[in-house]
């Protein structure tokens, strides 16, 4: 444990000059209390491949705070006060034990542009993102979630990925999201009926995962819709190449 500390002593002295602090993969089973002494002027924290239970409230304390990672951790949970850092951009809380929902405060993170809570427990979807304007990336693949519901019309996402749910219902509302370019539903429990037409029809989705769900590509070649997401899919691929 002396050798720990002292190591971290070592990391903090650096990062109150430059910034950053990468401490990942120590064994540290508790968020380091010596962090509050940098919490002025770190930007860049990775504490990722621990064995962290959980987080404490004075990361509120951590304002310059622009990328947080603690994936690959034990945490239950995440504190309110996680959505009191006005300048993060990215959160990275995958491979955790993160159950039932997130902290509704991360609807306050409006400089957030990537949030990845892939390899949790979660059971329910994130509704109060949907006002941030910069979130770009949002990862809850190999969750537990059910049903993605009403009221995400204004996600600003260009990307997300629900792989691996047990995702059963789809909201319209989803097809509202004005800059949804990529949407990943591969292996989960949606039947055709399921896929809201809207979503194919018109919508801005030109990319649509769905291998692994309770019907095969042929039959959903057949949908209502269909022909007019291929055409943005094909439009799409015609300017890559």
């Amino acid at each position: 444990m002396g050798n720990k500390q002292g190591s971290l002593a070592n990391h903090l002295e650096t990062a109150s000059k430059t910034g950053a602090l990468a401490f990942p993969e120590k064994k540290l089973d508790e968020f380091p209390e010596a962090l509050q002494k940098v919490s002025g002027n770190l930007r860049n924290l990775d504490l990722s491949n621990n064995k962290i239970t959980s987080v404490p409230r004075w990361i509120a304390n951590f304002k310059a705070l622009k990328t947080l990672n603690l994936s690959g951790n034990q945490l239950n949970s995440l504190p309110e006060e996680i959505g009191h850092l006005p300048k993060l951009e990215n959160l990275i809380v995958s491979r955790n034990c993160l159950g039932g929902a997130l902290p509704k405060s991360l609807g306050k993170l409006k400089n957030l542009k990537e949030l990845d809570a892939s390899g949790n427990k979660l059971t329910k979807f994130p509704v109060s993102l949907a006002g941030l304007n910069h979130l770009n990336s949002l990862d809850l693949s190999s969750n537990k979630i059910s049903v993605v519901p009403d009221g995400i019309e204004e996600l600003q996402l260009t990307e997300m990925s629900l792989n691996q749910n047990q995702i059963s219902s789809i909201s319209p509302s989803l097809a509202q999201c004005p800059r949804l370019k990529t949407l990943r539903l591969e292996e989960n429990c949606l039947s055709l009926d399921s896929i809201p037409t809207v979503l194919l029809t018109n919508s801005t989705v030109s990319t649509l995962n769905l291998n692994g769900n309770l019907f095969s590509e042929k039959q959903f070649a057949d949908c209502d819709g269909y022909d007019k997401y291929l055409e943005r899919y094909t439009a799409v691929r015609r300017k890559m190449d």
